[in-house]
């Protein structure tokens, strides 16, 4: 009988101990990314909506220097996107004072008072919960920031 080892055929492919520490990497990796990326979408929908904002009190002004005053309360934001009952026709901007009435990120529309509580127009949004008042990414936005 011989003692000689025949030589194993060399198989190729990985093991499981390989396989698992290669699985803990990326899970280790996704996390530190995730860590560091979820909150700068709470920081974009916060720019995002100081944006919207100035945008509506930009069309907002344009209405004032036309029409005489801002909107009433009562016809809102609308009345920047298209002519308000009773509007004279002949001041109102042809095509309104901006494109489009835009949502605030958290998909709610902005809110609106003239007068308001801050100025002669407030714009706002209540933030990522729906509420008055709020800390961080539930705090309310609004033109008097």
């Amino acid at each position: 009988m011989s003692t000689e080892k025949k030589p194993r055929k060399k198989r190729n492919g990985f093991t499981l101990v390989e396989l698992m520490v290669v699985i803990v990497i990326i899970g280790l990796l996704a996390t530190i990314v995730a860590l560091n990326v979820l909150p700068s979408g709470d920081t974009a929908r916060i720019q995002k909506a100081k944006a919207d904002i100035a945008t509506i009190e930009q069309g907002l002004e344009l209405y004032r220097l036309q029409m005489g005053n801002y909107p009433t309360t009562t016809q809102g934001l609308q009345a920047l996107v298209t002519p308000p009952a009773g509007a004279d026709a002949a001041r109102y901007q042809a095509g309104g004072y901006i494109k489009r009435l835009p949502q605030d990120p958290w998909s709610r529309p902005y809110l609106y008072a003239s007068p308001g509580q801050h100025g002669a127009a407030d714009v706002w949004t209540l933030g990522a919960d729906g509420k008055d008042g709020g800390q961080g990414i539930d705090a309310d936005i609004g033109s008097w920031q």
